[in-house]
């Protein structure tokens, strides 16, 4: 990449930085430091607000350049990610905002410790939740090393991790001095500079093929040096049997995968009501949907106009094909179009990965202080020291995924973000919904389904082709794969349900009627909630 590419588009960057770490400060000013102001920002914004930011924290650099780069490099396999992604928030919408917003405060562990035994359930989710969170934070920090790679035409080691460092250093500052109320409104700035910069390259992309779109998906097939095979299912995931059983751990993994993720939950304690929560999830299935549509516009745009070949040759993993694409749109490499658009591209993208940054690393914050900490010292936990607690936290959760990173900086991130996915659905998502709708639930179940589908998720990644055993594994050079599939959720998602019910059933306790009726009336009316 020439200088006349690098200089408009850090330029963009600078300003984009500039405005948020401006944001921060001005909010950092004007609040009084309670708990309720760093984890919830005090609960003010309106439905429409907070459908912007939870649009901005979900549409991550998964979204924008790894789901656009793997439908570039594979075809209709990759739509799986575009649908996966969207019909997860029908999970979300009718069996979670609602209730979550009423029986919490700040974290998932407030709702299972509603009607549990504290201590063990925080510990418990806390842990999870910090775990999910980490997973989804190293595929933001891939993103940005491929992306500042791409920039900065230099696809070597140093380029990528100085990348990663950097946005690390940023996210600890955002989350550091400005809490929620800074995140949310960095990610309601970072959704419309992305919804507006994807809307005018899906325009572009249509206008050079006329508004025909039949003839786009027909040019990508003969581009991508597959046929008609590129617009059929099983390019990626059709090979054999292990590859199928792939497919369907993937996509039970997305769906469900959601309803678990802490900083998708935690953006529900942001609005003053119950019914506000729900407007919120409504507005945000407008904005990812449409969002998604066009995604899939982008990656054949991509591999129609750019090609898979000059796509794998940035990068092997495809995450950079949407800023290829915005090059060759604007009339190419030496072209001033080219210049600017790559530029704009290629900094809301750097907006993107740097906002929902913020936001999970926020989340993994409040699960360590609000759930760990104020666990094990409850004694000594004053809310003004939790926060304090949890400016800490950001700090250790940054440095960890700086490292893990580092790491996987070869691999696609929406692959990474299924990963996270998988782990959300399996230890996250089994408590909830048992939390919430089963009368006869106890503490052992919920420590159990917590750890019953955590530990053999991760378990079954370490053992899996995603960590060895193949040269696209992180480490290439030895062997300890004994698990086929590269996505666990097919077995540790009924695993973390098995775990819950076995837990239950064989516990001593008997369950508190009580509290259960009073969780439900609170779920379902809102009485009560915080």
């Amino acid at each position: 990449m020439t200088g006349n590419h690098q200089t408009p588009a850090l330029l963009l960057f600078s300003v984009f930085v500039a405005v948020t770490l401006g944001i921060t400060t001005w909010v950092s000013r004007n609040r009084h430091g309670s708990a309720e102001e760093f984890y919830a920002g005090g609960r003010l914004f309106s439905p429409m607000e907070n459908g912007f930011a939870i649009a901005g924290d979900y549409m991550s650099a998964a979204s924008f350049l790894g789901v656009t780069g793997l439908i570039a490099l594979f075809g209709y396999d990759g739509l799986l990610y575009v649908v996966g992604f969207l019909v997860a928030w029908l999970v979300v919408l009718f069996l979670v905002a609602e209730l979550v917003r009423n029986c919490g405060r700040f974290t998932l562990a407030d709702v299972v410790a509603a009607r549990m035994s504290e201590r063990p359930v925080r510990i418990a989710a806390g842990t999870s939740s910090v775990t999910v969170s980490v997973l989804y934070l190293v595929a933001q920090m891939v993103g940005a090393g491929s992306l500042v790679a791409l920039l900065l035409g230099n696809t070597g080691d140093a380029a990528r991790s100085w990348a990663v460092i950097g946005v690390g250093a940023l996210m600890v500052v955002y989350v550091s001095l400005g809490g929620m109320r800074a995140t949310t409104w960095i990610q309601i700035v970072k959704a419309v500079l992305l919804l507006g910069g994807t809307v005018v390259l899906t325009v572009l992309v249509l206008v050079r093929f006329h508004g025909d779109f039949d003839q786009l998906l027909r040019t990508a097939a003969d581009r991508s040096g597959h046929g008609a095979a590129f617009l059929a299912p099983g390019l990626k995931y059709g090979g054999d049997w292990t590859a199928r059983f792939d497919f369907m751990s993937l996509g039970l993994a997305l769906v469900l995968g959601t309803a678990g993720l802490p900083h998708i939950l935690s953006r529900f304690y942001t609005v003053p009501t119950a019914q506000a929560a729900r407007r919120s999830a409504v507005w945000a299935i407008g904005l990812i949907g449409g969002f998604y549509l066009m995604t899939i516009v982008l990656g054949f745009g991509a591999a129609a106009i750019v090609g898979p070949q000059a796509v794998r040759g940035s990068n092997s993993s495809g995450n950079t094909a949407v800023p290829l694409l915005a090059l060759d749109l604007g009339g190419g490499a030496d072209s001033t179009g080219g210049t600017v658009l790559f530029a704009v591209v290629t900094a809301v993208a750097f907006a993107t990965i740097l906002a929902v940054v913020a936001g999970i690393t926020l989340a993994s914050s409040a699960s360590v202080a609000h759930d760990l900490y104020a666990s094990l010292r409850r004694r000594n936990a004053q809310p003004r020291s939790e926060v304090t607690v949890a400016r800490v936290a950001a700090v250790g959760v940054g440095v960890v995924a700086i490292g893990l990173g580092l790491l996987a900086r070869d691999l696609n991130v929406a692959f990474l973000v299924g990963l996270a996915f998988a782990v959300a659905a399996s230890a996250n998502l089994p408590v909830l919904l048992y939390s919430l709708f089963w009368r006869s639930f106890t503490t052992r179940g919920a420590v159990w389904a917590v750890y019953g589908g955590l530990v053999p998720a991760l378990a079954l990644v370490v053992l899996s082709p995603v960590v060895s055993g193949s040269p696209e594994s992180l480490f290439p050079d030895v062997d300890f794969q004994y698990f086929p599939l590269q996505n666990p959720g097919l077995v540790s998602i009924p695993l973390g349900f098995v775990a819950g019910w076995l837990g239950t059933v064989t516990s001593a306790e008997i369950a508190d009627e009580a509290k259960h009726a009073e969780t439900e009336v609170r779920s379902l009316t809102g009485a009560g909630a915080a």
